[in-house]
């Protein structure tokens, strides 16, 4: 049976609607919690009723969280989960279950830098498919993972939803599972990743050297058809802060408008400047 990890405890801090004239001591700093309030009430001018976004703020440090919006609401994981991909591989190999060829690795890098979907199909066919999911599930903390029914590949990769909660249970186990090497490795990666994904947890500002995994794409459900964009990473002194949105956008929003507006998310979280200076994908991207 496979082991079942728990994430770290982690404390939510209520979000401030406007900022603290007196701080109260919730576990961040009175700067830290005027910057939740700006991005609270950004959240509430732009994104009420017009779509779902969730954001789960963590500091690795103090085991405290922050969260705003609907962080249990699934929604497309888009290629946020090809980070989960690359980190089963890694595990795998390094318990001896599988041998990664110089390919396998050229599509694994391909798979986190660019995004590439045709290398992330071939690594997903070649080393088990669905059954990844159920690791997801049972040793990283995804709990809300599923299949989305209704499609004739349904256990293909980009068939997936989860919960913004569930993308920070992946991050906590990058940072507190993964052997260190193999942890540098994606840490490396995803701080160097193409122009495509240089928007989300990007905007917090070259100082803080930050790392993401992007994902956009425009899907179809009850919801109707709209544009996904997500973003999962870290940033700050020694990756101390993990950032997750997740942004189900509006049937009559765009990518261009879904990728600025977490991206701006972001930038507040860290003290930054909005409209963020950050990179637009292509929609096929």
């Amino acid at each position: 049976m496979p082991q079942v990890l728990s994430p770290p405890a982690i404390v939510d801090v209520a979000p401030p609607q406007s900022p603290p004239a007196e701080c109260s001591d919730g576990g961040w700093s009175c700067t830290q919690q005027q910057r939740f309030a700006a991005a609270g009430a950004y959240i509430s001018r732009n994104v009420s009723g017009n779509g779902y976004l969730a954001v789960v703020f963590t500091d690795r440090q103090t085991g405290t969280a922050w969260r705003f919006g609907p962080t249990q609401h699934e929604g497309w994981t888009a290629s946020t989960i090809k980070l989960a991909i690359a980190a089963d591989l890694l595990r795998r190999q390094r318990a001896g279950q599988i041998t990664l060829t110089a390919t396998d690795r050229h599509d694994m890098a391909t798979m986190l830098n660019f995004s590439d979907e045709a290398a992330s199909d071939r690594l997903w066919a070649k080393y088990g498919g669905d059954a990844m999911l159920a690791r997801f599930r049972n040793q990283y903390g995804m709990t809300g993972l599923h299949f989305v029914p209704g499609f004739t590949a349904k256990t293909y990769w980009g068939f997936v939803k989860c919960t913004t909660d569930d993308l920070t249970a992946l991050m906590h186990y990058v940072f507190t599972q993964v052997n260190p090497t193999d942890r540098t490795y994606l840490v490396d990666a995803l701080r160097g990743v193409a122009p495509n994904q240089q928007w989300g947890v990007w905007a917090a500002g070259s100082d803080q050297r930050p790392g993401n995994k992007d994902g956009w794409s425009f899907e179809s459900d009850s919801y109707g058809k709209h544009w996904v964009t997500n973003t999962v990473g870290f940033a700050g002194p020694d990756e101390r802060y993990l950032v997750a949105v997740m942004y189900q956008v509006d049937p009559r929003g765009t990518l261009p408008g879904g990728v600025h507006t977490i991206s701006d998310v972001v930038a507040l979280l860290f003290g930054k400047p909005i409209p963020a200076r950050i990179t637009v994908p292509a929609p096929d991207g």
